[in-house]
């Protein structure tokens, strides 16, 4: 993949972020200069975002984010807004950057204890940023309740104070912004919830931090979006044909336990693979053919005749678990597949079937990971909250770790890429790359969304997409299918939305 593109969707810690600023600095951009630039950026997204807004309160607070509040103060006040900045710490306190934008504000200045929202048309929150590490307290954590018991809308610097740049969590309290404005590259914290529903919209400005630092800083996680597969994607040539594009198998339940392994088949089918078979137990065939179309059926009714069935190897990526129900058949297959050198999307009762003894899940997908030098895995686990909790109890009951930081260890543990589902969905890959996904909508918590998912996920490893990129291409798909298909959504409608989400992809 080309750098420059994946570098677009680059997200960088607190720390990382300091460091972008430092290797700024030193290749020769003044501190200041770079304050300047965030300011100016800060008062044109309150002027353009929130235009009837002239009565603006700014809060300082007593780091860059204070300074950058100072100096957007300065610019609001020169454009005509009425401007009342209210400072946590006095200016004489301050120091560096913040000292001398705060040295260069003639406007209108109090304590932060005497602010009130009423009043005014809006409120820029510039008292703490991403490297906030300790909850909030005193007059700011009243302050927060001030502006969340009030309609005034507010603009956040970096990200609302009382969020955590690294986890997303909530340190104490924190504001609730209605739009949130930050510089050269997001936070995990602007994604991962409950950060990302604090958040609001969120502004990316440029203020003149080249690309290349990202170089030198090497951040492993990312935002997930195309600029971070789109170029690994195996999509359809005019040349190829339906062998070229893979063969996905998705095992079926039992005749009452059907419908999720259909949703999963055909969203395979739409996703792209180009062919498809639902491998059913005899009890189900008939139930299974009153259904399927496009898609193929054939019997598979133990760990045998899947053993003779995966002598064609054709046959490249499989799905276990949507509606299969559990015990030692989904153990059995998941074995034979992995052994086998096929790729597995897991879910559901295939991970389920795992719980008393997920060490020797973990064991296969090490021993079955696809060219060992790159430590490609064959394994994909797509588990709810729930179901992460049955293969790791540690990580899920483990205080202090964030969803990101949950499925990284889990994907180095497991040998496999880990999909952590959920509103801010993370994809971790074992060599600690990590993605969190930004598509969809709350419609999505719904019946059979999931299983949708697998066939998506199942489609592109079909056609020879990289693990990783496979899972987190299926991830954002599956949610921009729903943001397209917008309210009353239930699963059925997610495959006939692939198209579209495919005609998007082509003009990217």
């Amino acid at each position: 993949m080309a750098q420059n593109r994946a570098s677009d969707a680059a997200l960088l810690t607190p720390r990382e972020m300091g460091e972008a600023d430092r290797l700024t600095i030193a290749a020769g951009t003044a501190g200041i200069v770079l304050m300047d630039r965030a300011a100016a950026a800060v008062a044109a997204a309150a002027m353009e975002r929130f235009a009837a807004a002239r009565r603006i309160a700014l809060l300082a607070g007593p780091g860059n984010n204070g300074g950058d509040a100072y100096a957007a103060a300065g610019n609001l006040l020169r454009a005509g807004r009425h401007v009342q900045l209210f400072h946590l710490v006095s200016p004489e306190k301050l120091s560096g950057d913040a000292a001398i934008a705060a040295a260069a504000y003639h406007g209108p200045a109090s304590v932060l204890s005497g602010f009130r929202p009423e009043g005014f048309d809006l409120v820029v929150d510039g008292l703490f940023g991403a490297g906030l590490s300790r909850p909030l307290d005193g007059d700011v954590a009243e302050v927060v309740a001030r502006l969340k018991a009030a309609a005034t809308p507010v603009l956040a610097v970096d990200l609302p104070s009382g969020i955590s740049g690294e986890t997303g969590a909530v340190l104490g309290a924190a504001i609730e912004a209605d739009a949130t404005i930050t510089f050269f590259r997001k936070k995990p914290g602007h994604l991962l919830e409950p950060g990302r529903s604090h958040c609001g919209e969120v502004v990316v400005a440029d203020i003149g931090i080249s690309a290349e630092v990202l170089g030198e800083i090497g951040p492993r996680a990312f935002e997930n979006r195309p600029a971070l597969w789109r170029e690994r994607l195996v999509l359809p040539i005019e040349a190829g044909h339906k062998y070229d594009r893979g063969h996905a198998v998705v095992f079926s339940g039992g005749a009452s336990q059907t419908g999720a392994a259909r949703l999963a088949a055909t969203a395979a089918l739409r996703a792209g693979a180009g062919l498809v078979t639902v491998f059913s137990p005899a009890s189900a065939i008939m139930v299974n053919a009153a259904h399927l179309t496009a898609v193929m059926l054939k019997r598979c009714d133990d760990a045998a005749e899947l053993d003779e069935r995966l002598g064609d190897e054709r046959l490249n990526a499989f799905v276990l678990g949507p509606g299969f129900g559990l015990g030692e058949s989904a153990r059995a297959y998941a074995k034979a597949v992995l052994a086998a050198g096929r790729r597995l999307v897991l879910d559901a009762d295939g991970i389920t079937a795992y719980q008393d003894d997920p060490g020797a899940l973990f064991e296969m997908a090490g021993d079955a990971a696809m060219a060992p030098e790159d430590a490609e895995p064959t394994l994909v686990l797509t588990p709810h909250a729930g179901e992460f909790k049955r293969l790791f109890p540690d990580l899920s009951a483990a205080e202090g770790l964030s969803k990101l930081d949950r499925a990284r260890q889990a994907a180095a543990r497991s040998n496999a890429i880990v999909v952590l589902k959920g509103r801010d969905t993370v994809i971790a890959a074992p060599d600690g790359r990590a993605a969190i996904n930004p598509s969809g909508t709350p419609w999505l918590a719904t019946a059979g969304t999931g299983d949708v998912l697998t066939g998506i996920i199942a489609a592109q490893l079909a056609q020879g997409t990289p693990t990783f990129e496979a899972a987190a291409a299926g991830v954002w798909m599956h949610g921009k299918a729903a943001e397209f298909f917008g309210p009353g959504l239930i699963a059925e409608d997610l495959p006939a939305m692939l198209p579209r989400v495919f005609a998007e992809l082509a003009g990217v």
